[in-house]
């Protein structure tokens, strides 16, 4: 017999909270125009983006973070010092040690709450959020804080056709506590590290120190290119629809929820057609409300479900007690889908 107690943690968990922080700076087509041969109408039709905004040098990883995170707080009615965990995910935090969260979870003036970051690419909100509820239900924490954060316009090659357009700035954060009842459900999760070379970084951090011309990237101006994000575009289109919609239906039969009972659906803000795609694959009912935040908000990586979530509930789109469903899938490729009730 086991001399281990069992844990006591909360049957349930839920979202108690959301907040999010977009940059001051919008950037519309026109200015990535400047420097890729396109138009606004082509970058509208290919990924329904419009705007995007971009961080000033104020604008850091941690500053945007703890914005979004005192929101969610503040929403979810607590004190910053109740927070036992901070789950952040980032790529483009550029420190490799210590962890980002680190920072922001004295800065909120948590009380030494654990904090580390994860890497998980566009599921890594939903990676953070599974983390969550285990946490709240074995007890290790009573309220855990989960932040996807990113400046991507810092991993954005400006002359890149395929992905200069895609790609925008932000934090989204919630708050996840104990409940009564179910208020996430179980997580459809996994990884395709066969196809990870359809999604990554040009350069590895190492090359681009050693600083060898003949093995980097040049600009325009024959000028060392910054490590930045690129993609095989048409791959990623192309799984994202035909595989992220089985996936999406496996966390709803996971819930037990149908299509008809659910509320609102919250996608990874990365390609419009990618999100009607699914809705219509998954032959969501029109009374689903869909979140498009892509269109002026860019893809954000690991901002963008709590981002569209936060913006949904301010506009009314969406309201308190919905059953929403959240997929995200990305770099990796990884992927993270579950049924959630908003906070």
């Amino acid at each position: 017999m086991s001399k281990i107690k069992p844990a006591k943690g909360a049957p349930h968990a839920r979202i108690l909270g959301v907040g999010g922080y977009r940059p001051v700076r919008v950037v519309p087509n026109e200015v990535i125009l400047e420097k890729i041969d396109s138009s606004d109408e082509w970058i509208r039709s290919r990924s329904g983006i419009e705007t995007r905004h971009w961080a000033n040098d104020e604008e850091t990883v941690a500053a945007m973070s703890i914005e979004a995170a005192g929101k969610a707080i503040a929403d979810a009615g607590i004190a910053a010092e109740q927070i036992g965990a901070v789950v952040v995910s980032t790529v483009s935090h550029f420190s490799q040690t210590p962890a980002i969260a680190t920072e922001i979870a004295d800065k909120l003036g948590t009380n030494k709450a654990a904090a580390f970051d994860i890497s998980a690419g566009c599921a890594g909100f939903g990676y953070g959020l599974t983390l969550a509820k285990g946490m709240i239900v074995d007890g290790s924490a009573e309220y855990a804080l989960v932040i996807g954060v990113e400046r991507l316009s810092d991993l954005t090659d400006l002359e890149d056709r395929s992905t200069a357009f895609l790609f925008g700035d932000g934090a989204g954060a919630v708050v996840v506590g104990p409940a009564q009842e179910p208020g996430i459900g179980p997580t459809v999760w996994g990884s395709e590290g066969d196809k990870a070379d359809t999604i990554k970084q040009t350069v590895p951090w190492n090359e681009f120190h050693i600083g060898d011309v003949s093995r980097l990237p040049l600009d325009s101006a024959g000028n060392i290119k910054f490590p930045a994000i690129t993609q095989e575009g048409q791959a990623v289109f192309r799984w994202a629809v035909f595989e992220m919609a089985k996936v999406a239906q496996q966390a709803l039969d996971a819930a037990g929820i149908s299509p008809d009972e659910l509320d609102v659906f919250i996608p990874h803000q990365a390609n419009v057609r990618i999100i009607d795609s699914m809705v219509k694959t998954l032959k969501l009912p029109e009374h689903v409300t869909v979140a498009r935040d892509i269109r002026t908000t860019g893809n954000t990586s690991a901002a963008s479900i709590p981002l569209a979530m936060e913006r949904l509930l301010a506009t009314g789109e969406a309201k308190s007690g919905d059953t929403a469903l959240v997929i995200g899938f990305g770099a990796g490729l990884v992927y993270a889908a579950t049924v959630v009730t908003l906070p």
